[in-house]
């Protein structure tokens, strides 16, 4: 099993690896991914605000272009609707640089050309508001020989270049950011072909690992059906050599049992006998001790009066000792014989008459035995059920706590194909050295102040072998404890079914 159990986990941390670098060639492209479009909205954004930035010197530009048509037109006519124009053009200047200002606040560069831009459109709106006040005065004449030699128009090309240079300036930006974008998408597309050549690389190695490890498997598989059509038999055998073992330790302890039962029938009847011998001798001390008491010596009067009475009251109570362990052993032995009879069985109506039949001592104690319900089918032997059921509760209502009262819970549940049956009580508990040694033969735990041969919970370990399952303890010393009985839902004619 080693030889196999280690190129199977070696196989196994291989894919989990192989995995895990897939996982990150996905991330990475993910984070790539992410990156660019990141990228890519700070270029969309970028290249809006420029658009937005060009869209708002070209409207500056337009608006200073046509107050200087609408003055000259006025100065040449001297009709009002050109002064008018003029005026509604005019205020829409500084609210339009004000714009523009705002939109290229983190432009330093263009934060100058403004302010250069603002102290040359002042300039000239002081000329243009000269000359128009000069007309309106009727000096047109003047004012027409004014703007032949005014350097008007050398501030308007200044305007222009100034202009010009802030929509140089933002195109600059936009091939820039261009060229960044460029330089995104490629390094997104290097990212992406290195992670699929990654992810094309683990996927061939793992698919390659799989089919490996699959072969491997399948032959495998092949040397275990082999291995297992050779155990198939062994098993039979030894099953039978096991059931044969089983039915002479029955046998065995049938004839043992019948076998001591007799000289244990005679040392009873001896000592029957002996007693009676005993009451002879002690009345025969009795009259000597009237009659003839120098006779009588210190000794025998003991022997006769006590020491013979101590005698034969040990050797009465060790042979009923005995006698009662040599009929456990019998019942043992009957039980281990007797055919299992599977039946559908109502698990709490069982429950519920083993607890009315304790009732009574329950009462003398001052318990209460609780059956909680419903509970699940079983199909199994009835009486060895029903003496699982009486050992472990009758158990539990002679093992009480004296300073508590007592509360005994029988409930049951299913845990898939099994039925668990759990008896719980507040009772005195049982020390964790002893949780399994008081399923052994002859041992009992605690203070030994009840009845009982030790043999109980022998047999109750023993009948729930015999129906397939198990039988656990959980307990705390002072506290209570839990015994759990895990028996197959269906006990077939054969043996259990799981």
């Amino acid at each position: 099993m080693k030889r196999l159990g280690a190129p199977e986990g070696l196989a196994r941390r291989f894919l989990v690896a192989c995995m895990i670098i897939g996982l990150a060639g996905l991330m990475l492209v993910g984070v790539a991914a992410a990156w660019v479009t990141m990228r890519t909205a700070e270029h969309t954004s970028s290249v809006n605000h420029t658009y937005q930035v060009e869209v708002a010197i070209g409207h500056v530009r337009a608006l200073v272009e046509e107050t200087e048509t609408t003055r000259r037109g006025y100065l040449l006519s001297g009709n009002p609707a050109y002064l008018d124009s003029h005026r509604i053009t005019a205020v829409q200047i500084d609210p339009a640089l004000d714009a523009l200002a705002k939109l290229t606040a983190d432009n330093p560069r263009q934060i100058a050309r403004i302010a250069d831009l603002r102290r040359q459109l002042a300039a000239i709106r002081e000329r243009q508001v000269e000359t128009i006040a000069q007309v309106m005065g009727g000096r047109r004449d003047t004012a027409v020989a004014g703007f032949a030699v005014e350097t008007y128009a050398r501030r308007m090309r200044a305007v222009r270049t100034t202009m010009t240079a802030m929509l140089d300036d933002e195109r600059d930006l936009l091939v820039q950011r261009d060229a960044a974008q460029q330089n995104s998408l490629r390094a997104f597309y290097m990212i992406l072909a290195a992670a699929g050549v990654l992810i094309l690389i683990v996927a061939t190695v793992s698919l390659a690992t799989v089919l490996r490890y699959t072969r491997d498997l399948g032959a495998a598989r092949d040397r275990l059906q082999l291995l297992n059509t050779d155990l198939e038999g062994a098993v039979a055998e030894r099953t039978a050599d096991l059931t044969r073992a089983n039915e002479e330790i029955q046998r065995f302890a049938y004839i043992v049992s019948h076998d001591l039962r007799s000289p244990l029938v005679n040392v009873m009847g001896f000592t029957v006998e002996l007693d009676a011998a005993r009451a002879s001798l002690a009345d025969l001390v009795d009259r000597a001790t009237k009659s003839a008491p120098e006779i009588v010596t210190d000794d025998a009067r003991l022997a006769a009066k006590e020491d013979l009475p101590e005698a034969i009251g040990f050797i009465r109570s060790s042979t009923q000792k005995m006698d009662r362990l040599i009929n456990a052993i019998l019942r043992l032995s009957r039980e281990g014989r007797r055919t299992l009879a599977p039946e559908p069985l109502d698990l709490a109506s069982i429950a519920q008459g083993i607890s009315d039949s304790l009732r009574h001592i329950a009462d003398e104690r001052g318990a209460e035995v609780i059956v909680e319900q419903p509970m699940p089918p079983l199909i199994s032997d009835r009486v060895a059920v029903e003496q699982i059921l009486s050992n472990l509760v009758e158990n539990a209502v002679k093992y009480l706590s004296s300073d508590r009262p007592g509360r005994i819970v029988v409930s049951a549940h299913a845990d898939g194909s099994r039925r668990v049956i759990s008896v719980t009580d507040n009772g005195r508990g049982i020390a964790e050295q002893d949780h399994t040694r008081v399923f052994d033969l002859f041992r009992r735990s605690g203070t030994q102040d009840q009845q009982g041969e030790g043999i109980g919970l022998a047999h109750v370990r023993a009948l729930a072998y015999r129906l397939g399952g198990t039988i656990d303890l959980s307990s705390t010393l002072g506290e209570g404890s839990v015994f759990r009985v895990t028996l197959p839902a269906t006990l077939s004619e054969t043996g259990p079914s799981v």
